[in-house]
C-alpha cells in the first residue's frame, strides 16, 4: 500500500486558494478602514488601524508582484 503512494514533503501541499486569500485580505483591509468611524476618541486607534489595512494591501500587492515576476510559486 505504501509502495503505491507518491512521496511528497509538507511544503509541496499548497494551503487553501490564493485568490480567496487575496480577496479576504483586502475586505479586511477595508472593514479596518470602516472601523475609523467609530466613536473613539483618541487619534491611536486611528493610526494603527489604517497602518494595519495598508500593511495588509501591501503584503497582497507585493504577493501580486512577485508572482507576476516568477520570484514565487
Amino acid at each position: 500500500m505504501a509502495g503505491s503512494e507518491p512521496v511528497t514533503s509538507p511544503d509541496q501541499h499548497k494551503p487553501g486558494h490564493r485568490k480567496s486569500g487575496r480577496i479576504g485580505a483586502v475586505l479586511t483591509a477595508l472593514a479596518l478602514l470602516a472601523m475609523i468611524c467609530g466613536n473613539h476618541e483618541g487619534r491611536v486607534e486611528d493610526i494603527w488601524l489604517a497602518g494595519l489595512a495598508v500593511l495588509l494591501l501591501v503584503i497582497v500587492i507585493g504577493d501580486a508582484v512577485l508572482r507576476r515576476n516568477g520570484l514565487r510559486s
